[in-house]
């Protein structure tokens, strides 16, 4: 997953589907008539999905070069406009003889998924490629939102409430007492880790900061939480989902004992794969 970088115009644009091409056709047959991949994502979650049509004419499946689909990450997050958001999904046909046809899947459609990303990685988009609410399409909004109940019990909280028009992140909450927000940052700190990322990723509160979040995820067994949580409440004196906050003083601010059966549900939780 790519975050927002410096807008690339389109001379740029067009250089890095040259670049995919290319890289297609690195790994295609020989006397190839078309290749055709199509990228969707949302948050961490990727896919793509390529066809080759060979010299008889017949398409037939075909796993897509990384290359093609880092350069494919490379420009969704190239072509971030701050408010709007970017695009989720992307069809691209090449042809020897012809330029590439590139078809941006519309915003207000949700992507046909092969596995429908968990409330978890719509989150996340928000919080990379940041939207104002008139720019958030309503079933992305909607996808955000607690997972159902056939999706598992362990639940994920927001990051934030939204953003502004200049894509800067919007907080409706109650702030915590000082003596609370270091109990529940030491809740936070103290549950066990489920998934961590050697990377850090960027303050959406302080965007010139762009490594240092931590991409890490933990659970209590009941909620899953990204690192991002822990550090804005610490740096920023932004509370956590105010349900989330419910939960921790239910629990009396100490975390339970988590068994792997309940790690391995928060980790389904955050990666959309079988626990």
């Amino acid at each position: 997953m790519s975050q927002p970088s410096a807008p690339l115009n389109p001379d740029q644009q067009r250089e890095l589907v040259w670049r995919v091409g290319q890289a297609l056709a690195s790994m295609a047959p020989p006397g190839w008539r078309q290749l055709r991949i199509e990228y969707r994502a949302a948050g961490r979650h990727i896919e793509a999905d390529m066809l080759v049509t060979g010299p008889d004419g017949l398409p037939r499946p075909a796993q897509p070069h990384q290359e093609a689909v880092r350069l494919l990450g490379m420009l969704r997050s190239g072509m971030y406009a701050p408010g709007r958001g970017t695009w989720l999904g992307v069809i691209v046909v090449f042809d020897p003889v012809q330029p590439p046809d590139v078809d941006f899947l519309r915003p207000d459609v949700e992507p046909p998924w092969r596995q429908r990303p968990p409330a978890m990685g719509f989150q996340d988009e928000l919080r990379f490629f940041p939207r104002a609410d008139e720019h958030t399409p309503g079933w992305l909004r909607q996808a955000t939102g607690p997972a159902p109940a056939t999706d598992g019990p362990v639940r994920t909280p927001r990051i934030y409430d939204g953003v502004d028009a200049s894509g800067r992140p919007l907080v409706r909450r109650a702030p915590l007492a000082p003596a609370e927000r270091d109990r529940v940052l030491e809740y936070l700190g103290a549950a066990p880790v489920v998934l961590a990322a050697r990377s850090h990723g960027a303050d959406a509160f302080a965007p010139e900061h762009t490594d240092v979040v931590p991409m890490n995820f933990r659970t209590d067994g009941s909620w899953v939480w990204p690192g991002a949580v822990a550090y804005y409440l610490r740096e920023h004196d932004v509370p956590p989902d105010p349900e989330l906050v419910a939960h921790i003083r239910a629990r009396r601010f100490v975390v339970p004992e988590v068994d792997e059966p309940a790690r391995d549900l928060a980790l389904a939780a955050v990666t959309g794969e079988p626990a």
